[in-house]
């Protein structure tokens, strides 16, 4: 994810601290911790060659990529969907590799919804888009709707309008980027009171040059997370233990389902500080998440020293 990436010189005067929980937040979270909350971990694509080697094995070829990534990860913030609309058949052999595994996919919105002219006028291909992932059944996490950078709140009515129009047996969390949408207070309140009374979730992001998007707005008792960090950069490690801190006292303040998607602007390394966060977590929020087992364990010193 190039989205908000900086110079790695600049990492280092960035504030990375997460901001405080906003008051609204009251509303979502009754303060009572949940039983059993459903946490789940991964990547946006399985498809990464640089893991042949690291956590795939060698010589694996791209069509056995799935098989081996739900060895590593319990869900996956699925990109391939925003490209290009998938029919039922493709998507059903996807989950049929999921077996019995607690396992999410979490499909983004086909692009040609959301980035291609007005939202209006949309039924048409949305349905199909959304007949595709059905597909999935009960490994269908939420659905990831992304308007672009350039949508402002100039068209805030056709966003509303459209978000209304999508099902409501299905969790959808969106993701708004243009910073007319984080600025003013009251702009930003209306877009979560809105989402909050439609059920609908609100994206976090994490990324280096956009400290706006990561702002702690929760419109349901669920939270989605991208988090974008810098190879493995010192601040990663501080950046995730924040993090750590701000999910367990989500977890233990009532919290229901929690979905953090690991990005890097080099994804080969996505791997290592996984592992990091995954044992951090497991400690800090007695979970017992998979995470990803290296075949080459000495490269576990990329990051266990830290």
């Amino acid at each position: 994810m190039e989205f908000g990436r900086v110079p790695e010189s600049e990492l280092n005067k960035i504030d990375f601290t997460l901001p405080k929980d906003p008051a609204f937040n009251k509303q979502i979270l009754t303060g009572k911790k949940v039983k059993h909350p459903k946490v789940y971990l991964g990547c946006a694509k399985w498809g990464r060659t640089e893991w042949v080697g690291k956590i795939y094995p060698l010589k694996t070829k791209e069509k056995d990529f799935l098989d081996h990534y739900v060895k590593h990860y319990n869900s996956i913030e699925l990109n391939a969907t925003h490209y290009k609309i998938y029919g039922a058949t493709g998507i059903a052999k996807w989950a049929a590799k999921v077996g019995d595994r607690d396992f999410k996919f979490c499909p983004k919105m086909y692009q040609g919804v959301t980035h291609r002219g007005s939202l209006t006028n949309k039924e048409f291909i949305t349905t199909e888009f959304l007949r595709g992932i059905i597909a999935f059944e009960q490994h269908l996490g939420p659905v990831f709707v992304q308007v672009s950078d350039a949508f402002t709140t100039k068209r805030k009515e056709e966003l509303f309008n459209f978000l209304r129009s999508l099902p409501t047996d299905m969790q959808f969390f969106l993701e708004v980027r243009h910073p007319d949408w984080f600025a003013k207070d009251d702009v930003r309140e209306e877009l979560m009171e809105f989402l909050k009374s439609i059920n609908m979730g609100i994206v976090i992001t994490d990324t280096s040059g956009r400290r706006d998007c990561a702002h702690m707005y929760l419109t349901v008792p669920k939270t989605f997370i991208r988090f974008v960090g810098n190879s493995l950069h010192k601040t990663d490690f501080t950046r995730v233990d924040d993090w750590i801190d701000r999910l367990k006292h989500w977890l233990d303040k009532g919290m229901e389902e929690l979905y953090f998607f690991m990005h890097m602007h080099d994804e080969a390394k996505s791997p290592e500080l996984t592992v990091y966060m995954v044992d951090k977590i497991n400690a800090e929020c007695k979970l017992n998440l998979i995470k990803p087992t290296f075949i080459d364990s000495s490269q576990t010193d990329l990051f266990g020293g830290k």
